[in-house]
This record gives C-alpha cells, sequence and structure tokens, in this order.
C-alpha cells in the first residue's frame, strides 16, 4: 500500500472511530503525523486527496477542518464524473435511474402523509398542455425530487437527484419530438401518487419503472432512427 493511501485510510478510521467528527478542526500537520507514525509529506498528500472529495476542507492561515460529511457534499465526485458523459451514455443513467428511483418510490409509499400527497398533487395540477417543455421538465425533476425525498434516505436522493439532473436535456428532447408528451406525463405521476395515497409501494414501483422506462425506450429507438 502506498504511503499516501495509508494516511488516507487513518484520518478516515480517525472519522468512523469518531475522534474526528463534523466540523472538527484536525491536528496540526506535525503533531497529526507523529500521532499516525507517518510523514509530513504523506499527510499533506492524503489532506490534498481528501480535500478534493470533500471530506476535509483546507481553510488557509486558520487549519484543516473535517466537512459537515453531508451526503449532497460527499456526492459531488460523483456528480463531477457523471457531468463528464457523453451523449451516448445518457441511456445507461437512464438505466441506472430504472434501478434505484422505484426503489426510493417504493420507501416513500411507506412514509407519505396525506400532506405529502396534497403537496404532490397541487404540484401536478400546476402543469397543463399549455405549459412549456422547459417548465414540464422542471416540474418532472421537481416531482421526481419531491417523491426521493419521502423515501428518507439522504444518500439515495443525492445520487438519484445527481443523475436525474443530468439527463435533462434527453427529456427536454423527447418533450418537443413526442406527441402528447405533456398528458401522458402528468398522467403518469399521477398514478404514482394514486398509488403513494394507499400505501401501495409495489405499485408505486412498478408505475415508476414503467415511467422512467418510457423515456429510456424512447431514446433507444430515436437512437436507432438517427
Amino acid at each position: 500500500m502506498a504511503v499516501t493511501d495509508e494516511a488516507i485510510l487513518k484520518i478516515k478510521e480517525m472519522i468512523i472511530s469518531g475522534a474526528l467528527g463534523p466540523g472538527d478542526r484536525l491536528p496540526p500537520e506535525k503533531e497529526l503525523s507523529e500521532r499516525l507514525g507517518l510523514s509530513r509529506s504523506s499527510m499533506r498528500e492524503a489532506v490534498k486527496a481528501l480535500e478534493v472529495i470533500r471530506v476535509l476542507d483546507v481553510r488557509r492561515g486558520d487549519g484543516t477542518y473535517v466537512t459537515s460529511l453531508e451526503p449532497r457534499l460527499l456526492l459531488e465526485a460523483m456528480s463531477f464524473v457523471v457531468d463528464l458523459h457523453d451523449d451516448s451514455s445518457v441511456l445507461e443513467l437512464f438505466a441506472v435511474r430504472r434501478i434505484l428511483e422505484p426503489a426510493a418510490v417504493a420507501l416513500a409509499a411507506t412514509r407519505a402523509t396525506t400532506d405529502d400527497v396534497d403537496a404532490l398533487r397541487t404540484q401536478i395540477a400546476s402543469v397543463d398542455v399549455s405549459t412549456s417543455v422547459e417548465d414540464l421538465v422542471a416540474h418532472d425533476l421537481e416531482f421526481h425530487g419531491a417523491i426521493v425525498e419521502l423515501a428518507g434516505n439522504r444518500y439515495l436522493a443525492s445520487l438519484i437527484e445527481s443523475l436525474s439532473s443530468h439527463t435533462v436535456r434527453a427529456r427536454i428532447w423527447r418533450g418537443l419530438t413526442q406527441e402528447h408528451s405533456v398528458d401522458r406525463t402528468l398522467s403518469e405521476h399521477r398514478a404514482i401518487v394514486d398509488a403513494l395515497e394507499r400505501g401501495d409501494a409495489g405499485l408505486a414501483q412498478s408505475l415508476t419503472v414503467v415511467h422512467i422506462a418510457g423515456i429510456e425506450q424512447w431514446l433507444r429507438d430515436a437512437a436507432a432512427a438517427s
């Protein structure tokens, strides 16, 4: 194992064990390197690496701190990777959404309250056939995001949000070229909310699979025809 990797693991162990918590300041570099039995240069490289993935926050002239370790912050590195995808990989993003999001919706069905359902119905009612494609896609993102939040798993919600936000262009493309896209989207959204209202996790999950798979299949057909 490289010395820098060892330093990273030792800092990670300090966080996992509770010796360092969110917002805590790390000991000075010399003290920390001596405590962990590592060179200052390897410790410095480890800190740089952990800063990149948002585990540590280096404040010049102040010190190095553990970040909040919030899921959204820690998953920014993955978002960066997703940003690098090309058009040919958007189908793979939809495929991952099709795996993860229905599971989140099933969890939401066990937790959604009457107020949650009413809020979702209000979102749907704000859209009609006169809505622009861009606004429809914005509604779609908000609608899916709200349901995923109801699942109560911040890591899952952040992961799905990262994937979903990078499929906007494909969804706009579909809205511009496919007939009745607004009616179809709203009808499928209403069906999902109906299932949430009944607390039917299995049905909500199945409807979400169909909803996402419909866009995925349209993309496949469009790609094959081009």
